[in-house]
């Protein structure tokens, strides 16, 4: 889901509005379960109703506030944010950067299967008010496939209402909220930020209380994904408003705890301000909002994978493009993979109330991998070392207390978060570390070095022409070099005459909206006209977020270098050069295998095995991911041979193969 990119340059109403539907779905529907969370079983008394709100209050000023909106939204890799955005701006000056930035990515792809179910959970459970022993799992289900189930045709027109709804639905919760404050108004004192110190040291198991507290800015890290939707000024703008609502609705439901000392909690307090006439427009309001929630992280989520994958940290994936918003996409193997996560968290949880350890926990880790990689962006930024060091002792120490509190929830559901964050931490890690092995390894030559041979093999009429332009996709940016596989495809495995050899490379920008590209013909001063062009190495510079999509792209380079007269495309067939027809395209590409001729550390080896065994089950083929059409495609399997193993001390004797081995009985 995105927006018009006018929206970006410049803070507007318009933009507020987006912002408004598009960011904050997440921590606007926050206090349907946030003081439930942080009340539990235990009886109400006045020190926790305090407690309660100044912990929520400083917690949004800190965290949601300060780190994210004020801070974090100043590293905008080119308009554009979210946790891999912020590695591809810092990833240059540290290579262990890459660590944090996977667990921070890989937790919060597991967020995305815990926000949908808990927010549609918790809004659906207000119908248990009415009803108390109203099963709300089958709503909840059919709510979440079906919101699946619409992504692959787009958000585009439903997107637009986005705004007006959450606009309605932050106006009714400052209401709500005003409202039951009214009776309580003395509870305004809870802004002293001492009533959230008094909660955590002197209540009763205070401390642990901070796993609900976190619950309130939970939506945080994805407000800073959304920054190239809505742009930073918008967000800032709009987040005014959006903190007076939920700290309103806060407020109104802690003024209601006071109503009820010493009881323990039967009801979430977001429903019980509501007055009774207008519960069936809460509880219509609240599904719709976490919906939009829901659909923002479904979106982010692509988003997320799509950015991995252009960094080299996931498998290809087949990207898909609904409708013609810039930046909205579609990737159907996470659309699944996400709606099938969510059926499973709703079956085996029930109730939001049990999925709310696993929700704090996913958040907390990315959280702080993200202020790592933020302080190093404002390192490179020029800001003091001593700035650097306050601003990490604030935020590290917030967020170690709130990974502790909900830590100590593992065995409550946050074994869940640990299992898929850490899944696919370790899956991230593999596809990286195997491209490591595999990029360094891999064995380059010189190609202007064979620029001769290629000239004189398109011009040997004794060796059948394989096509008039046969087009490598090659790993090396760099055109004065290419693969050792490449040049063996071309001249020693069956030799493939043509009269263009090309050679094709994509380079991932860290920008992320970058299309560019650069074309080198090898060898020009030996050209005489544009039919005498052989050897032609294209570069794409494509950014982060930019889907290869190389027949088109691969077209357009040569519709442009035919206008610039650079290359003459017509068919060399001596039969249908009289008709001027375009000559056909091959393309080559290669299929990698681990060989069994390989001695590999135990580690690497593991990691290969790891990869390749993933890919096949994982991966698009080269063809798909590459926008290719098949019909033109040749795939030639090649294998790895990481290592050759040592040379074998086999000895060749001296006798008649007609000679009986003495080791042979003779009947």
């Amino acid at each position: 889901m995105t927006t018009d990119t006018s929206l970006h340059q410049r803070t507007t109403p318009a933009g507020m509005l987006v912002a408004m539907g598009i960011v904050f779905g997440d921590i606007g529907t926050s206090p349907l379960y946030t003081i439930s969370g942080i009340v539990g079983e235990r009886p109400v008394d006045s020190m926790l109703a305090y407690g309660a709100l100044s912990a929520v209050f400083w917690t949004l000023t800190f965290l949601t506030t300060l780190k994210y909106i004020i801070i974090t939204l100043r590293a905008d890799n080119r308009g554009e944010g979210g946790i891999l955005a912020l590695y591809a701006l810092v990833r240059r000056s540290r290579r262990w950067l890459v660590f944090p930035a996977i667990v921070g990515a890989a937790f919060l792809f597991a967020d995305g299967l815990i926000t949908p179910s808990i927010s549609v959970s918790s809004a659906i459970e207000g119908l248990r008010i009415a009803s108390p022993n109203i099963p709300t799992v089958p709503f909840v289900l059919g709510i979440l496939v079906a919101l699946f189930v619409v992504q692959q045709f787009g958000t585009e027109k439903v997107g637009r209402a986005f705004g007006p709804i959450m606009l309605v639905w932050f106006g009714f919760i400052a209401a709500m909220g005003i409202l039951s404050l009214m009776r309580h108004p003395e509870l305004l004192a809870a802004l002293d930020p001492r009533y959230a110190m008094w909660l955590l040291t002197d209540h009763p198991n205070g401390f642990w209380m901070l796993g609900g507290v976190f619950l309130c800015t939970t939506g945080a890290e994805a407000l800073y994904s959304d920054l190239g939707h809505c742009g930073r000024g918008n967000i800032r703008a709009s987040w005014i408003v959006v903190k007076i609502a939920v700290v309103a609705s806060y407020a109104g439901q802690c003024a209601w705890l006071l109503d009820h000392i010493g009881e323990p909690v039967a009801t979430r307090p977001f429903y019980a301000i509501v007055p009774e006439p207008l519960l069936p427009l809460a509880i219509t309001l609240a599904t719709v909002a976490t919906i939009i929630a829901s659909q923002a992280l479904i979106s982010g989520s692509y988003t997320l994978v799509n950015e991995a994958m252009q960094l080299g940290l996931w498998f290809r994936t087949k990207v898909k493009y609904p409708t013609i918003v810039r930046g909205q996409i579609y990737i159907p193997h996470v659309n699944w993979a996400l709606m099938l996560g969510c059926i499973t968290v709703v079956l085996y949880f029930r109730d939001s109330t049990h999925m709310e350890a696993a929700y704090g926990l996913a958040i907390t880790v990315t959280m702080l991998t993200t202020t790592l990689l933020v302080l190093h962006y404002l390192r490179q930024q020029g800001v003091s070392f001593a700035l650097l060091i306050v601003i990490a002792a604030i935020f590290a120490t917030i967020e170690l207390a709130f990974f502790a509190a909900n830590l100590a929830k593992i065995t409550e559901g946050g074994w869940f978060t640990v299992l898929v964050g850490g899944g696919l931490a370790v899956v991230m890690y593999i596809v990286f570390r195997s491209k490591e092995i595999r990029s360094h390894l891999t064995e380059m030559v010189p190609l202007d070095v064979f620029v001769p041979v290629l000239e004189q093999l398109s011009r040997d009429e004794s060796i059948p022409k394989f096509a008039t332009h046969l087009v490598y996709l090659t790993a090396s940016s760099d055109p004065r070099q290419v693969e050792q596989i490449a040049i063996d495809s071309i001249i020693r495995r069956s030799p493939k005459r043509a009269n263009i050899y090309w050679f094709v490379n994509v380079h991932t920008m860290d920008e992320p909206y970058r299309m560019t590209y650069n074309v080198e013909i090898l060898d020009r001063v030996r050209r005489s006209s544009p039919r005498d062009i052989d050897v032609v190495f294209v570069r794409f510079n494509l950014g982060f977020r930019i889907e290869p999509r190389l027949n088109i792209m691969f077209r357009h380079v040569v519709e442009d270098m035919v206008r610039r007269k650079e290359i003459d495309i017509a068919s060399r067939y001596r039969s249908l050069e009289r008709l001027n027809q375009t000559g056909d395209f091959r393309f080559v590409i290669f299929q990698r295998f681990l060989s069994y001729d390989n001695e590999l550390p135990p580690k690497e080896r593991l990691v290969l095995n790891a990869y390749y065994f993933l890919s096949h089950r994982l991966a698009a083929s080269a063809e798909e991911y590459y926008g290719l059409d098949t019909s033109n495609v040749v795939v030639e399997k090649v294998p790895l041979v990481v290592m050759p193993p040592r040379r074998l001390p086999l000895v060749r004797e001296e006798r008649s193969l007609l000679q009986v081995p003495d080791s042979v009985e003779r009947s």
